[in-house]
């Protein structure tokens, strides 16, 4: 018996016939200058040793991984579909520490950057360092790791502020904790409000990652409306969106003032965030934020107005004023 893989020879809905048709139509165009790669890229990380100028992207299914130096010794902590963290000794290949917490899959990690500063590791590295874990279970947990030992941090007690999967963590460097969630927004956990949020961005569609551009302010979201979004970290404002992806983006990588994006239709692409780009984006979202201020201002003049004449008719004025007039 033959099989065939042909989309052409089976039944397809009008509306998967058209979403296939949009899709290979955007996936000519050439924004953000695309390297296109032969499979889906499901994240993205900098290049350590030139964290400005590469990255890393995973084109295959896996865990979400980061990378300690503890003591003498390099490590691995992984994150898995079956909600277990565990922390590898690089160098033996022997795992260290079975972590327990999450009640559904790990879909991110992230070092606290006030246990852990990636830019002065002592050659015999540190004792100790914090790691953030998301799930999909909406949760939050903070787990303190050694090479003796592993324990989670305040277990009785997750972050829970989003309603649903947590996709990604990143931390600024203030040391505050950004979160992009499936329930369509990103949020800054202020690290000296004990990781309270302080600011909620509304994406409006699930948000697979979240970046802090720190030079112009700017927080970058992206998910599954295959575009980049970027955002006035201190107004919330929508500055910029740049379209190019044809498919639900899955990574941001910052490098420097430019904005690295990747996504399961096989793409890198590169975004400018510098002053000359976004100027006049942001003088522009100024401007419309005040019009729509001034708009607001006179239609609550308008109704209060027509509040003060409604339900009289000129005729009926006339009747009352001169009934209030017939007892003088």
């Amino acid at each position: 018996m033959s099989s065939s893989t042909d989309p052409d020879h089976f039944f397809q809905t009008n509306h998967s016939i058209a979403e296939t048709e949009r899709k290979s139509s955007k996936s000519k165009n050439q924004n953000g200058k695309p390297v296109r790669l032969p499979s889906k890229i499901l994240a993205a990380i900098a290049d350590p040793q030139c964290p400005q100028q590469a990255v890393y992207v995973a084109e295959s299914a896996g865990n979400c991984l980061i990378t300690l130096r503890l003591k003498n010794a390099e490590v691995i902590v992984s994150g898995a579909a079956d909600a277990s963290i565990i922390v590898w000794n690089v160098q033996t290949a022997e795992r260290l520490h079975v972590l327990k917490g999450h009640a559904r899959g790990i879909l991110d990690l992230a070092v606290d950057p006030s246990t852990y500063d990636h830019d002065n590791i002592p050659a015999d590295g540190i004792q100790e360092a914090v790691v953030f874990s998301a799930g999909s279970d909406r949760e939050i947990r903070r787990w303190r790791i050694s090479l003796e030992k592993a324990e989670q941090v305040d277990p009785e007690s997750p972050l829970l502020f989003h309603e649903t999967s947590v996709y990604a963590l990143r931390f600024d460097d203030d040391g505050d904790l950004w979160t992009a969630s499936a329930d369509g927004t990103a949020k800054c956990l202020s690290r000296f409000q004990n990781f309270q949020p302080d600011t909620t961005i509304q994406h409006n569609d699930y948000v697979r990652a979240v970046a802090v551009e720190e030079v112009g302010g700017y927080v970058i979201t992206a998910g599954r409306s295959e575009d980049v979004k970027v955002w006035d970290r201190g107004s919330g404002e929508l500055i910029k969106t740049f379209d190019g992806h044809y498919e639900e983006i899955s990574g941001l990588v910052m490098l420097q003032q430019r904005c690295v994006s990747v996504g399961i239709d096989g793409t890198v692409r590169l975004w400018d965030l510098l002053p000359e780009t976004l100027g006049n984006a942001r003088e522009q979202s100024k401007r419309r934020s005040e019009r729509l201020e001034t708009r607001d201002e006179v239609s609550s003049v308008r109704q209060e107005d027509e509040c003060e004449h409604v339900g009289l008719t000129e005729e009926e004025e006339r009747e009352l004023d001169e009934l209030m007039h017939e007892d003088n």
